[in-house]
């Protein structure tokens, strides 16, 4: 009997189609692509098993393969606990900077979802609001806590101490304004040059100090009550774990299982008033911080001496600059940001006592805050690997991880640990993944013609193969051969060396295109792939889900930094599907397919992309949803459809009929945009050769996408180009100053438009002669000489290999057989009559009457008419 699965632990999605094709369809990649593909792009990836004999060689220049990989933190991948680290990040940058360490309590042996609970909070409409209407227990139950706990009073007690000050903050509420202190500032101001104090100006002093005092000590008496009523005695405040400046170690110890919830972090059990000095720094792309807690209020009440200072009538050195007074020094902060000093209880809301450490003041606090965040990414290692030594590195770290062999550990328990990793920020795993790899500076993995590796005999069919990642991209079939530049992972495979945890994140390939890859060797690759008619709704749940990632990174899913779990995605309706990718195994995505993954340990995989004849509306669509994101783009799609369209007599017919519909949408959208910028008033123009410029110097300033047809430029701002779509955004100067860059006339891009046309209706047309020969369509059949011109045309004009062309031979072949037939009795029939002068003759091949007679009537089954055929039949039937 099946256990039930845990709350929160991870349900595998269901498994993608597998397919094994014979040896026969194996023969023909893209053919065999195309025939599962109805089935397989609903899936959005695919597993296929070559037959069992094929095993290609492993080619890869082991001894010269050294790389530097990638230092992945697998808590900061995921989307929804990134959210939570960045918030936690910026708690703790608040706190540090006013001279306290952040610590994350525990409730309920939990450590507290800070993140939740200010969200929470802030859906119930604010601190005060849940306070006066008492919904604290409301909180508890939607953070998951049972019911009759009491624990609400505890959640109150944790967000006022660590959350209200900072939200306060956020709201900008922290730099108060008050009549009295106006009223202080200008009489200060007014008094200036006598330097002295007025009656008028020491009674405002005064009353000001009595009334901030007086609320300073309400204040904290309320609070200290609340904290002494609520106080957790139980839980043990938590570090927030370190991370970001984790170096892989020369070891093979670079990624070891954090120690959750123990001493050993180098930070001993302290009390919640005690401040945590030997631990690391917590440093991040943020900033550099150490978050300590506030110290216990209760300890740090106003003292009677304070108080008294209050009244000091001296003339003060520093001045707060809100009260404007100088007394209470030991009370009053000076900003290690700006040298501005304040009374602790003059901030809002007030500090408990003065920090310990540095202090920013609330100027600098939300200028130093208010520092837009880097976009994240992947950091390099320190260190650069072999194969072996990486190999060496990856096994220690699962053997050690999981406490048994590598090869004893089931991928159902990495799988759920995975994804257990990157769902808790209370541990951190940090793992290194060798991708990215350009197998033209190492060697590929499979033979290639004229590389270091020798090929036996036996393995020389791999060098040719069309599964052979070299070859897919370049094969008669593939549109990326009409790309001239060798594009690394597009049209030249790359390599992947990956560990146990090492991930590949959520990402659709360049241009919608689709991706192969193969694993040469080593432990499993586990995929998640979403079909690509969801795309926009697996990206927009995953926007919805966490907003603030996109808010400050809007193309943070080109980016391959962030995933999100499978289970999460398919709970908002987005369909997913998995499967484990073992040695030798292929594994295909299909256009806007969004897939991700991670390796199960220690592997060895090459991919690339490839683009068929069914992808190109699909490219183009990719190209105006680059527009508008402002997205680079890798190659330009129209340069790729006029390569093609310079061929068009030789092209494919069945592709020709897809690039018909390109140039028809390509040369009329142009055609458009011209009229447009004619009207504008650009008259200045120039042909330019655009494959000729590097693509940086043909970018659209406005879009970024890859001019070739056309562009816009102005002497005004050299080294700046437009498309046409957005001639209006490149400067402010007269359109008579605009430049029109064009790679064809109008008058050259129509009769491109035209040639393809041609190979299609040319094709269309052949094709419509040889149906009508081949079912004796019409009154009147063709001569054989038609059916000699037909096949003719067939190879010359590189007409596809169909069955009917075959049909068309084997006809034409037996009409041949009969007419050398027919012309063999003719010639016969000549000269017996010349030889035997009337008698018998004594040619033992000579046909009878009735057998002549049954050869002439298979003329009439014939698919055309030969010329023998009357001559003949005059013969048998002479009166006829």
């Amino acid at each position: 009997m099946m256990s039930q699965p845990q709350l929160n632990e991870f349900i595998p999605p269901p498994e993608c189609p597998v397919f094994e094709p014979s040896w026969e369809e194996f023969s023909d990649p893209f053919a065999y692509i195309n025939k599962i593909r109805p089935i397989a792009e609903k899936t959005g990836i695919c597993k296929v098993r070559p037959p069992p004999d094929w095993q290609p060689p492993f080619a890869c220049d082991v001894d010269r393969l050294k790389f530097t990989p990638r230092i992945q933190r697998l808590n900061e991948l995921e989307a929804q606990t990134r959210v939570k680290l960045n918030f936690l990040d910026q708690i703790a940058k608040f706190w540090e900077l006013q001279g306290c360490t952040l610590k994350i309590p525990h409730v309920e042996r939990k450590i507290l979802d800070l993140y939740q609970l200010n969200k929470l909070v802030n859906e119930e409409g604010g601190f005060d609001a849940v306070c006066r209407e008492r919904r604290w227990t409301k909180i508890s139950t939607k953070m998951g806590f049972a019911p009759g706990k009491a624990i609400g009073s505890h959640l109150r007690a944790h967000y006022e101490r660590i959350l209200y000050p900072y939200n306060v903050f956020q709201t900008g509420d922290h730099l108060p304004v008050c009549p009295l202190f106006i009223m202080f500032s200008f009489l200060q101001y007014f008094d200036t040059e006598k330097q002295t104090q007025t009656g008028l100006f020491h009674l405002v002093k005064v009353v000001w100090w009595s009334f901030t005092s007086l609320t300073f000590t309400y204040f904290l008496l309320q609070r200290a009550t609340l904290t002494n009523d609520t106080k957790d005695k139980e839980y043990t405040p938590h570090d927030l774990p370190q991370r970001q400046s984790v170096q892989p170690q020369e070891t093979c110890s670079i990624a070891r299982r954090a120690k959750r919830m123990r001493s050993e972090r180098g930070c001993v059990k302290t009390e919640p008033g005690e401040i945590c000095e030997n631990r690391p720094n917590l440093r991040r792309r943020m900033g550099t911080y150490a978050a300590k807690p506030q110290p216990d209020i209760r300890e740090n009440m106003i003292t009677k001496a304070a108080f008294s200072n209050v009244l000091s009538t001296q003339v003060d050195q520093y001045m707060c600059l809100v009260c404007g007074s100088g007394t209470a020094e030991d009370r009053l902060l000076l900003c290690d940001g700006c040298d501005d000093s304040y009374h602790i209880f003059c901030l809002i809301p007030p500090l408990h006592d003065v920090p310990k450490g540095d202090w920013r003041c609330p100027k600098c606090l939300a200028q130093e805050c208010g520092k837009p965040p880097v976009a994240f990414g992947f950091e390099q290692a320190s260190r650069s690997y072999t194969l072996q030594s990486f190999g060496d590195m990856a096994d220690s770290f699962k053997s050690d991880y999981f406490n048994m062999p590598v090869h004893m550990v089931p991928t159902e328990l990495v799988e759920k640990e995975f994804w257990r990793l990157v769902s808790t920020i209370e541990e951190d795993v940090t793992v290194e993944y060798g991708a990215d790899i350009a197998s033209k500076e190492f060697g590929s993995g499979f033979p290639v013609k004229n590389s270091h590796f020798e090929v036996s005999s036996e393995d020389e069919h791999y060098l040719s193969s069309g599964w052979n990642l070299n070859n897919m991209p370049v094969l008669d079939a593939s549109v990326l051969t009409h790309i001239t530049a060798d594009i690394c992972g597009m049209k030249l495979p790359w390599l992947y060396v990956g560990m146990c945890f090492s991930s590949f994140c959520w990402h659709i390939e360049d241009h919608w295109s689709y991706s192969i890859n193969y694993l040469h060797w080593g432990e499993p690759k586990t995929w998640y792939g979403a079909p690509g008619y969801a795309a926009e709704h697996l990206e927009t749940v995953m926007k919805n889900l966490a907003p603030e990632l996109f808010e400050s990174q809007p193309d943070l899913l080109h980016q391959l930094v962030t995933i999100m779990n499978p289970n999460t995605l398919m709970n908002n309706g987005v369909p997913i599907y998995r499967t484990n990718q073992c040695a030798g195994e292929f594994v295909i995505t299909f256009p806007r397919a969004y897939h991700s993954g991670f390796n199960q340990g220690f592997n060895f995989a090459e991919a690339v992309n490839f683009c068929t004849m069914d992808w190109m509306p699909i490219g183009r669509n990719c190209v105006t949803h680059y527009r508008e994101l402002s997205r680079y783009c890798v190659f330009s799609h129209d340069e790729m459809v006029c390569n093609m369209a310079l061929k068009a007599d030789t092209m494919d017919v069945d592709l020709a009929e897809t690039v018909q519909k390109e140039m028809a949408i390509m040369v009329d959208g142009e055609e458009e945009l011209r009229e447009k910028i004619d009207k504008m008033g650009v008259v200045q123009c120039r042909q330019v050769d655009y494959e000729l410029l590097p693509d940086e110097e043909r970018q659209c300033f406005k879009c970024r996408t890859t001019c070739y047809l056309s562009g816009i430029t102005c002497d005004c701002s050299p080294g700046k180009m437009v498309c046409l779509h957005h001639a209006q955004d490149l400067c402010s100067c007269p359109h008579s100053n605009l430049t029109l860059h064009y790679k064809f006339t109008l008058d050259e891009l129509i009769p491109m438009k035209a040639s393809v046309k041609q190979r299609v209706e040319s094709y269309k047309d052949w094709l419509h002669d040889v149906q009508d020969i081949l079912e004796n369509k019409g009154n009147k059949k063709r001569c054989l000489e038609e059916l000699h011109g037909l096949v003719e045309q067939a190879e010359t004009k590189t007409f596809p290999q169909t069955s009917l062309l075959d049909q068309l031979r084997k006809v034409t072949s037996e009409a041949d057989k009969v007419a050398v037939m027919a012309q063999q009795l003719l010639n016969g029939k000549r000269q017996t009559r010349y030889r035997s002068g009337g008698g018998k003759s004594q040619n033992q091949n000579e046909l009878t009457v009735e057998e002549l007679r049954c050869f002439v009537r298979q003329f009439d089954n014939l698919p055309c008419n030969i010329r023998q055929a009357p001559l003949l039949k005059d013969l048998v039937d002479p009166g006829g």
